[in-house]
């Protein structure tokens, strides 16, 4: 991955790190068959989710954190905005 490509992920790989009783908020299939979008400004890619009462949270990963995490940083930055998300939902 380069950091000038968007980065993305199928809706596959996001429920496989959803809590149960989470979903998508909107669910959008892009161009290239993923969920969520790309801001190049913040190279940053974001979808929103909902949780088991339907609060709406963005969910956001940084491509700086997937750079640094090396061949599986991808799927692992994912992981890891989860675990962060789901930590600050519950205070």
């Amino acid at each position: 991955m380069r950091p000038d490509h968007p980065l993305g992920y199928t809706e596959e790989e996001i429920k496989s790190f959803m809590p149960t009783g989470w979903k998508l908020a909107n669910p959008t299939l892009g161009p290239d068959g993923t969920e969520g979008t790309w801001d190049a400004k913040q190279r940053a890619w974001r979808v929103d989710v909902c949780d088991g009462v339907d609060f709406e949270y963005p969910l956001v990963v940084r491509y700086a954190e997937v750079s640094t995490l090396g061949a599986n940083g991808r799927i692992e930055a994912l992981r890891r905005a989860f675990d962060k998300l789901y930590r600050e939902r519950l205070g």
